[in-house]
């Protein structure tokens, strides 16, 4: 049973880098984005979408450590 689940994670992990590896792949035309009147460097599409991702990866954790730190201290005054 447990050589099942290696195997299976295995397959999982094969199959999640050959769909990242087929993305990339496909998207690698050159963009160059355009916000509040500042143009990016021209990127591929890919990088563009795996940079915006680890943003957000480091944001939202942040965000929340933020607002439960701050909750939490309005709570504590009304007890």
């Amino acid at each position: 049973m447990r050589n099942l689940k290696r195997v299976l994670l295995g397959i999982f992990i094969l199959l999640l880098v050959l769909a990242i590896l087929a993305f990339v792949l496909e998207n690698q035309q050159s963009v160059s984005l355009l916000f509040l009147g500042w143009a990016g460097p021209q990127m591929p599409v890919a990088l563009v979408m795996v940079i915006t991702l680890l943003i957000g990866m480091v944001i939202g954790p942040l965000l929340s450590w933020f607002v439960a730190r701050t909750f939490g201290a309005s709570r504590k005054r009304l007890v």
